[in-house]
């Protein structure tokens, strides 16, 4: 049993390790931009939702306190746009590797405001809706957490899979590059004796027109 409980502890510190997620608050002054990006594999999903803080709690929203939202791929596809808004979301599986990029832009005013955003970004399991999950199979508690471990387990070993990939293409530019820099160096060395040689057959060759040697 303790042994159990045990292995049940190290799989939720994984799961938790192993849940990608984002939950943070900046400041957008007014005609600036500020991108975030988050490095994801292909089919991998993403929820977010974002909201301008309102500054006077209680009252409406001031004016100007709007901003756009665009969430683009790697290959530059726009996946979510949103324009002059207070708050808003997103959710999609991602169809490309690599950074997805997520920007905000505060409309120039004057005087210049500073916005607050509040922005939540969860990807991977984290993505995932629990509770409807919980609903829709009208499981248990304890069967809803392995379903949570297997899908962590699952996450891990994709994530293992997509980093020794990495790795490889990695090893692959580091034998590609170290394989152009000797064929440069031999090309330099060859150059260089070149230039040499040369030198020494016009010294060679100037000395005996002088007559001095």
């Amino acid at each position: 049993m303790i042994r159990f409980f045990a292995a049940f502890q190290l799989l939720m510190l994984l799961g938790f390790l192993s849940s990608e997620s984002e939950s943070l608050r900046f400041e957008l002054p007014s005609g600036h931009t500020k991108c975030i990006s988050e490095d994801l594999k292909a089919n991998a999903m993403t929820v977010g939702k974002y909201h301008v803080v309102n500054p006077n709690e209680g009252q409406p929203m001031p004016d100007g306190h709007r901003i756009t939202v665009r969430v683009t791929s790697p290959a530059g596809n726009t996946f979510h746009y949103a324009d002059n808004v207070e708050s808003g979301h997103f959710g999609f599986v991602v169809t490309e590797t690599g950074d997805l990029m997520t920007c905000f832009w505060a409309a120039d005013h004057q005087p210049t405001l500073t916005l607050t955003v509040d922005f939540d970004w969860r990807a991977g399991v984290a993505a995932k809706d629990w509770s409807n999950v919980a609903k829709k199979g009208s499981v248990e508690v304890m069967e809803l957490e392995l379903k949570k471990l297997f899908e962590t387990a699952n996450s891990i070993q994709e994530e293992m899979y997509y980093l020794r990939a990495r790795e490889e293409e990695m090893q692959d530019l580091n034998k590609s590059t170290n394989t152009k820099m000797a064929w440069l160096s031999l090309l330099s060395l060859f150059v260089c004796l070149s230039v040499a040689g040369l030198q020494i057959w016009h010294l060679k060759t100037f000395f005996e027109k002088k007559k001095l040697i």
